[in-house]
């Protein structure tokens, strides 16, 4: 973190030729809220050391004995006899300390700024907010609304869980007005199931409801995933110095609230015009133009670091009372993924992987309404990633194309905290050999869609289309490292989303049509209906 805020800093005060106080006034303007880092920093900036030297010498990044002083750029060069980063920071660590300790104000924003400095106090140590973060790490854990009224796990609120990540509910004073139930008595006198579908038609007195969707096959998606399926993203405008203004800040609270994932513009469940480039496709979205009645049934219930051992359940769906349900099941790489040294050791085995699929399936079969469907995911090839992205420059190395992502990976790995050891690598045997765990995984996953049965739903499998998709854009002119999160370098991009729906879409229809439901004949008079009595 201190490495990251440093050297926008830095940048900023290069690209518009000005001091670093400055620069720092500058990025306090671009980011909404107020928090400190100690003066001294500027000091040590003020020298023109890197970010690294300034973090280490404020003792700001941890080094355990015996570790190594991990770094993103280049160490500076060596002095007579002195290795150039160990020098560099103890000197630089003389100077600093002489500088007291006085606050200056930089930019964060309030409650979900990450630790940063030693310096920030947890706003969750004040007595009047620690109950307020104890909710907010329930939430996040178990993967609920924090704000739901009626506890039917749906909600009116964007973030926090809440309408981004499962259908928007229209009552948040009734628990039995939810998206994806089946229609209360036809919904004659309100909308029971919040897809904007309710009252009697005046010609007839048949109920819209009834007229439109009996029979209709309507069923909900869910998607049980991981950060992918979540759909992480950090806007790299925020380290792209050359891009950056007021206007680039403009999501960040939304984006701490909501994880710094994009729920709303994902595969599976996006239903918002993406703001973060590409374009939004989403299985939710073909069913939703497949059958209009499917309007607001989706959940989202993924999670950042996710593994198949701890995918808990929030799932929101009564057997007796709500449609069926498409399930994706895509935990696409964490299973193989993890920032230990020993990386391969605290890979999960094929035997833990049939034990804690096979329990996920059983916990499905008893609450998913008869008549569902669920699709396993294989994990993905990972081995693209470094292949398409070692030797570019990163964002934040782009003004003076002074890091690759190479040297991040390597920073992040010398932190351990890197999302994926075994790919994000140089080491080509290493990369190999996490390949070969996730093909093992992903047979597993084959060979339960092969052989087993459950009472409530059928099964199916597909393989990550990663090489589908890489062909598919590269068709229209692209390059397979925009299929790639710019900042992270690890997470699909919202243009890789947006073609693996596309290719998703297109292997169920041809494949597994009764999946999908049938096409609501009624599609266009429902439309036309609710533009009439002014729905949006």
């Amino acid at each position: 973190g201190c490495v990251l805020v440093v050297s926008v800093i830095e940048q900023l005060a290069q690209w518009h030729n000005s001091t670093v106080k400055a620069a720092v006034e500058r990025l306090c303007n671009y980011i909404p809220g107020k928090y400190q880092i100690r003066r001294h920093m500027l000091c040590c900036i003020d020298r023109e050391m890197n970010a690294d030297v300034v973090c280490h010498s404020l003792k700001l990044c941890k080094q355990d004995p015996g570790q190594p002083l991990c770094h993103l750029y280049p160490p500076p060069k060596r002095e007579k006899h002195s290795p150039g980063l160990f020098y560099a920071v103890a000197h630089a660590g003389q100077e600093c300390q002489i500088i007291s300790a006085h606050s200056f104000h930089i930019c964060y924003y309030d409650c979900f700024c990450p630790k940063i400095f030693t310096a920030f106090s947890s706003v969750c140590a004040f007595p009047l907010l620690a109950n307020l973060c104890e909710k907010i790490k329930y939430v996040i854990r178990n993967k609920l609304p924090f704000e739901d009224f009626d506890g039917d796990k749906f909600s009116t609120f964007p973030t926090l869980r809440g309408y981004h990540w499962r259908g928007r509910d229209c009552n948040d004073k009734n628990a039995t007005v939810y998206p994806g139930r089946r229609p209360d008595n036809w919904d004659v006198k309100s909308d029971s199931n919040c897809n904007g579908i309710w009252g009697v038609d005046p010609k007839d007195g048949i109920p819209y409801e009834e007229k439109f969707c009996k029979g209709a096959d309507s069923q909900g998606v869910v998607l049980l995933g991981d950060s992918a399926g979540a759909h992480f993203h950090i806007p790299p405008e925020w380290m792209t110095v050359t891009q950056m203004s007021a206007k680039s800040f403009a999501d960040l609270p939304m984006a701490f609230t909501d994880e710094l994932d994009w729920p709303q513009f994902s595969e599976i469940t996006g239903f918002l015009n993406s703001t973060i480039g590409g374009w939004t496709d989403s299985l939710y979205l073909r069913l939703r133009r497949r059958n209009r009645c499917n309007h607001r049934d989706l959940q989202n219930i993924s999670q950042n670091g996710m593994l198949t051992a701890y995918l808990s359940f929030s799932l929101a769906r009564n057997q007796l009372l709500d449609n069926p349900a498409i399930v994706i099941y895509a935990t696409i790489g964490n299973d193989v993924c993890n920032g230990n040294r020993d990386t391969l050791a605290h890979m999960t085995t094929p035997k833990e992987m049939l034990s804690n699929v096979v329990q996920a399936l059983q916990y499905l079969d008893s609450h998913l309404p008869n008549g569902s469907h669920v699709i396993l995911t294989g994990l993905v090839d990972g081995r693209f990633l470094w292949d398409n992205l070692h030797d570019r420059y990163h964002p934040l190395g782009q003004l003076n194309r002074d890091i690759t992502y190479s040297q991040l990976y390597s920073f992040l790995d010398c932190l351990q905290v890197s999302p994926c050891s075994g790919w994000l690598t140089p080491n080509e045997t290493l990369r190999n050999l996490t390949s070969e765990r996730a093909l093992q995984l992903s047979n597993v996953l084959k060979e339960i869609a092969r052989s087993e049965k459950f009472a409530n739903f059928d099964i199916f499998y597909m393989d990550f289309p990663l090489r589908q998709t890489a062909e598919e854009w590269r068709k229209m002119g692209g390059e397979p490292w925009q299929l790639i999160e710019p900042v992270d370098g690890f997470h699909p991009s919202q243009i890789a989303a947006a073609l693996g729906t596309s290719i998703t879409w297109q292997k169920a229809l041809h494949e597994w049509p009764q999946v999908l439901g049938k096409e609501n004949p009624f599609n266009d008079q429902i439309e036309a209906i609710f533009k009439d009595q002014g729905g949006h």
